[in-house]
């Protein structure tokens, strides 16, 4: 992890020397070039700071973008406070959602910066690469030029897939945002980093199916180890894979040794249209790196908000 701002300048000037620019209808890699200049440095020098205190930050903040674009498109409604409690930050899906802390950081040092330029959507899509990259994960460029959404409703949220989601239902509702099989699959990919609540996996660990029996694609020894960590309490953490802050292939060693935390994790390996891919990505970390990179930066392009449709929110938490 970078340890000074001017390790940080020069990784920023060396990736975006040797980067590929990419562009997307009104988004661009230089959108922010003339307007913003240091956008990038300020929010890497961000991530940074936060992950030196709490390297578990990664995770949140790449979760933060996948839970904000697949509700709604890459608008920064994720962010939103709602005094009533019906904004998408108060919905169920997202109560374990950590790293908002950091957006608003970098929001702040950016306004003194650049008042009123910089979109909370492009910080959020900034800062999960970057998480990713001080994770030992793959650098990506990120196309800037969102603009920032003026809805945030906890019913939207239905789009967000549930840890009980087999294979099939994940292949569908990816397919409905324009993802094949093999990208729901480096997505998934992204449960390198971080933790569940017993509370995400519980059932299957007894009364599986209406039986007093575990979810029978579960390795008998995880079962027994799970339910003596869940004794402690439905809020209890279990890491998705042993290297839970290091972005690598272990998860899905663990898929393949029926170690998959979340029935939708696990359902990835028993699932023959799938398999094949994972037991690939186990095998060639590159191949998942270079999947992963293509998948977030469409990703990021999720029905995104241009002119009129959004605006550059002051304050990231509020609309303005």
């Amino acid at each position: 992890m970078m340890k000074s701002c001017f390790g940080d300048l020069m990784l920023t000037m060396v990736l975006l020397a040797s980067g590929v620019r990419v562009s997307f209808g009104a988004l661009s890699s230089s959108y922010y070039a003339m307007t913003c200049p240091f956008v990038e440095f300020t929010v890497r020098n961000t991530v940074s700071q936060a992950l030196q205190s709490d390297p578990t930050l990664a995770a949140g903040l790449l979760r933060l973008h996948f839970h904000d674009c697949f509700v709604q498109g890459c608008d920064a409604s994720i962010l939103i406070d709602a005094s009533d409690k019906t904004a998408e930050k108060d919905s169920p899906a997202n109560e374990s959602i950590r790293g908002y802390e950091v957006i608003d950081q970098a929001k702040q040092m950016l306004e003194a910066q650049c008042p009123g330029v910089v979109s909370c959507a492009d910080i959020i899509a900034i800062a999960a690469r970057d998480a990713v990259l001080f994770a030992g994960g793959p650098y990506y460029d990120v196309a800037n030029g969102r603009k920032d959404g003026r809805r945030s409703r906890i019913e939207d949220t239905i789009n967000l897939p549930p840890p009980t989601l087999n294979s099939t239902g994940l292949i569908q509702m990816f397919a409905q945002h324009g993802f094949n099989a093999q990208e729901l699959v480096a997505l998934s990919g992204a449960h390198t980093l971080g933790a569940a609540r017993c509370v995400s996996f519980n059932q299957r660990l007894s009364n599986f199916d209406s039986t007093n029996e575990a979810d029978p694609t579960m390795d008998s020894n995880y079962v027994r180890m799970l339910r003596r960590t869940c004794n402690t309490g439905n809020n209890t953490q279990v890491g998705f894979d042993y290297t839970r802050n290091r972005f690598d292939v272990n998860y899905f060693y663990a898929l393949q040794a029926r170690m998959g935390l979340l029935m939708s994790d696990q359902t990835l390996y028993s699932d023959p249209r799938t398999q094949s891919i994972v037991n690939s990505y186990s095998m060639d970390p590159r191949s998942f790196f270079s999947d992963f990179q293509q998948a977030m930066i469409k990703m990021g392009t999720l029905d995104i908000k241009e002119g009129n449709q959004g605006e550059i929110r002051l304050n990231c938490r509020k609309f303005n």
